[in-house]
């Protein structure tokens, strides 16, 4: 089942001859600008159909302490509606206040995060993601067997998981689906970028239409930050990682590329989600920039689409200016998000 939120999206165009266009803009952009539509709608798997009342009840179980040991943390500890539904960190924050080894990932659009997911695809789908964090002692420190049982005990929560799975008997795959459900209503809402791809021609300005051209064009950055969710949903070695810290290649250890990829994170509210990479190394969108103008670490893993850049000072500010693009600015509750459990009209 899925709900429409927008017209579908085009096939992304190949390459053709570069040229000028009479505005000093590439000839390719307006293919470029059809890739970037809105997709009909919000996906769910067969296996985990929605319903409103198993979003309900997985909005209530996001912000929730109830699934944490000590009952100080929930899903939206980490995962601020304020902070574009991560924590502004650059690494996760253990229940003791230290540092957690990875950076918390948004979870805006996760509904099309395709394949594993995680920054180095630990997980197979998003119904598995959530047992993890519950369950991990330096996390919310609560046995799945202790989390059922304080749910069962609740009436509230009786009464819920039987409005949402028509039988009161609380499981953990139905506490992971009711969670999924809910994740995948969080949906970029409309920043200024998708009213110029709607057509609105001054929704934004000439800078960021130039910085635009260049993300798809000879900066390459649209070849793993593609279409609406800007995420090929894939895993990079983009030059960052070293040492013991080596990503996807942790499950991959026969792939040479994959020794040191991470998972492409969506750039939707970009801004509002550094610092940057799976470690928070990176302090803020300028140094990105910097980052992939050098190429980060030559060394056989790291992509073939990561090679030096050379940008002029004014490249660089169109790059930004098109990345501040891409953020909304929507003011959002962090206790009742409700913007995100009104999945659109059918």
């Amino acid at each position: 089942m899925a709900w429409k939120v927008g017209a579908a999206v085009a096939a992304i165009l190949g390459f053709v001859g570069v040229g000028v266009g009479g505005d000093g803009s590439d000839p390719r952009r307006a293919g470029w600008r059809d890739s970037y539509r809105p997709p009909a709608e919000i996906p769910f798997p067969a296996a985990n159909t929605y319903s409103a009342a198993k979003a309900e009840l997985g909005r209530r179980l996001f912000f929730d302490p109830i699934l944490s040991g000590d009952r100080t943390r929930a899903c939206a500890t980490c995962h601020i509606p304020d902070l574009a539904w991560a924590d502004g960190r650059a690494r996760a924050a253990t229940r003791q206040q230290g540092d957690m080894d990875l950076r918390t990932p948004t979870v805006i659009n996760v509904a099309w995060q395709d394949g594993p997911l995680g920054w180095d695809g630990k997980f197979p789908t998003l119904e598995s993601v959530s047992a993890m964090p519950i369950t991990a002692p330096g996390n919310m420190n609560l046995p799945m067997a202790e989390a059922l049982a304080r749910l069962s005990a609740d009436p509230e929560y009786v009464a819920a998981f039987a409005s949402a799975y028509a039988d009161p008997a609380i499981t953990r795959e139905r506490l992971e689906a009711a969670l999924a459900t809910f994740e995948r209503l969080i949906v970029a809402e409309p920043a200024p970028f998708d009213r110029w791809i709607a057509g609105q021609e001054d929704a934004i300005g000439d800078s960021a239409k130039r910085g635009f051209d260049l993300f798809n064009g000879r900066a390459g950055c649209a070849g793993c930050h593609s279409g609406w969710s800007f995420t090929d949903n894939s895993f990079h070695d983009i030059g960052v990682a070293s040492g013991s810290d080596i990503g996807r290649g942790r499950f991959k250890p026969t792939s040479v590329a994959l020794q040191y990829a991470f998972k492409t994170p969506t750039l939707r509210e970009v801004g509002q989600h550094g610092p940057y990479m799976h470690d928070g190394s990176v302090p803020n969108l300028e140094a990105v920039i910097n980052l992939y103008d050098r190429g980060g670490i030559d060394r056989p893993s790291r992509s073939r689409l990561i090679k030096p850049l050379h940008l002029t000072a004014t490249e660089r500010a169109d790059l930004l200016a098109f990345l501040a693009t891409l953020s909304a600015h929507a003011d959002r509750d962090v206790v009742t998000a409700s913007f995100a459990t009104r999945p659109p009209a059918p």
